[in-house]
């Protein structure tokens, strides 16, 4: 979408769609045209123009955060519902896109080997997490959620919501759950769920999700899945085999949670909460006497904590799975592919430059961290964030995390941290197929960067 020929394809094909939805209600009398539409221009314009205040997200240059452009045919199909503007809480609102989304589950749902589910989009993977911890207190009502110290925060604060105990579990030199600290817990009976993380947001460990599986048989607790960042990566061929494992382990959990609006290449917020126990939508049941009463078919409003949604998501969803099949060795496929070699080979040329200090584990996913080399922690951190500033002014766009210094290797500092102590590492998320023709230039902006900051 970077030049203007496949900007005016864009528009072009989204004008054909609206004209096809359009004939769609030619029974209808005509409307009276916008009066505004003039000033509407305008208005579109000094928008643009506020826009430019943002970091350049589409760019490969852009490496830092967990933000993805949606790809044009989720933009396409999200503009064309929303000249609709269905809501997808009820059939009523949104017949087409309600069937549509439904769809779009059960693909996601099939990704990790389910037959049977119920499940339905989110507005993103809080909203999503919520719904599934909502139901593991109904099913263990009082007892503690559980979740390792690299887990979103949102899992503490969503079971301070819910009124549960919450209880963090230490995580290893690769930023995975501790499975001995998590049978320490998982001995006082206290715990109804546990939440493995496959794909953490800071450094995108995956939590060993077939080991804690082997858990459950003797402590009996729930196990929810939050692979609202990793997910997707099911379908790579490029894993490291205890990743592979992990995932491949998804078809066993109770709940799990993936955003599309992250790896999905969808706008957002798109996110998704699957059960694979169809039971447990009884616990949505409710009356409602205003909004179902045209059809006696499920509504998607009666197995979601949320109300109005926007059935845009659901469409923008259906379009880009049509395209771009999860299919393992696909198109779709090979751009996860892309950014795992994108992020190997950064961390290959970082391993080369005695300038850096890199964790003890290499990427699980697409997200690689590192710091650099300094007599302390403070030093570390303080070159770091130099380098992040310089590498904004030379158009190379990082970020920055707090981490455990215990992800590193000892010795990384002539006095060894003490424990629980942290470091401000230099982190970049590789997540665009883009990113891996790029890495040269990304690392020739890098490098400058740092020589620039360290010279002092």
């Amino acid at each position: 979408m970077a030049d203007s020929n496949a900007k005016q394809e864009f528009l072009t094909q989204l004008q054909r769609a609206q004209e096809i939805l359009d004939r769609g209600f030619y029974r209808l009398p005509p409307q009276d045209p916008d009066p505004l539409t003039e000033r509407a221009a305008e208005v579109l314009q000094e928008a643009a123009n506020r826009l430019r205040d943002n970091d350049p997200y589409q760019h490969p240059l852009y490496a830092g955060q967990m933000l993805k452009p949606p790809h044009p045919i989720a933009r396409a199909a999200y503009a064309l519902a929303m000249s609709l503007n269905p809501n997808n809480h009820a059939l009523d609102g949104g017949r087409a896109s309600s069937a549509m989304e439904l769809e779009a589950v059960a693909a996601l749902a099939r990704m990790f080997g389910w037959s049977e589910h119920l499940g339905h989009l989110t507005s993103g993977g809080t909203f999503a997490n919520l719904e599934a911890l909502w139901i593991a207190g109904q099913l263990h009502p009082g007892k503690a959620i559980a979740a390792s110290d690299q887990a979103h925060y949102t899992h503490s604060r969503i079971s301070a919501v819910l009124a549960l105990p919450f209880v963090s579990i230490a995580t290893d030199s690769r930023g995975r759950m501790d499975l001995l600290g998590l049978e320490d817990k998982l001995a006082t009976g206290n715990i109804g769920t546990v939440v493995a993380t496959l794909g953490t947001t800071a450094i995108g460990a995956v939590d060993p999700l077939d080991r804690i599986l082997e858990l459950r048989s003797r402590y009996q607790f729930r196990v929810h899945v939050d692979a609202a960042y990793g997910g997707y990566f099911t379908l790579a061929e490029n894993l490291r085999p205890e990743t592979r494992a992990a995932l491949d382990a998804a078809a066993q959990v109770d709940s799990l949670v993936i955003d599309p609006h992250k790896h999905g290449l969808q706008p957002y917020g798109c996110g998704c909460v699957l059960f694979r126990d169809p039971s447990v939508g009884h616990f949505y049941k409710h009356d409602s006497p205003y909004t179902y009463f045209t059809s006696k078919d499920l509504h998607l409003g009666e197995i979601s904590l949320e109300c109005s949604r926007a059935g845009a998501s659901a469409v923008a969803l259906w379009a880009t799975q049509k395209l771009l099949p999860y299919e393992r060795g696909g198109t779709f496929a090979r751009g996860l592919e892309s950014g795992r070699n994108a992020a190997l080979g950064l961390r290959s040329k970082l391993a080369a430059d005695n300038r850096f200090l890199l964790p003890i584990a290499e990427p699980e996913l697409d997200i690689v961290f590192w710091t650099v080399a300094g007599a302390t922690l403070a030093e570390s951190s303080a070159k770091a964030r130099a380098v992040f500033q310089e590498a904004r002014s030379r158009d190379l766009y990082l970020a920055l995390a707090e981490l455990p210094a215990h992800l590193f290797p000892a010795g990384s500092w002539p006095v060894e941290p003490e424990k629980g102590a942290t470091v401000t590492c230099l982190r970049s998320v590789l997540m665009k197929p883009e990113h891996e023709p790029w890495l040269n230039e990304i690392w020739t902006r890098l490098q400058a960067a740092t020589a620039a900051a360290t010279q002092h």
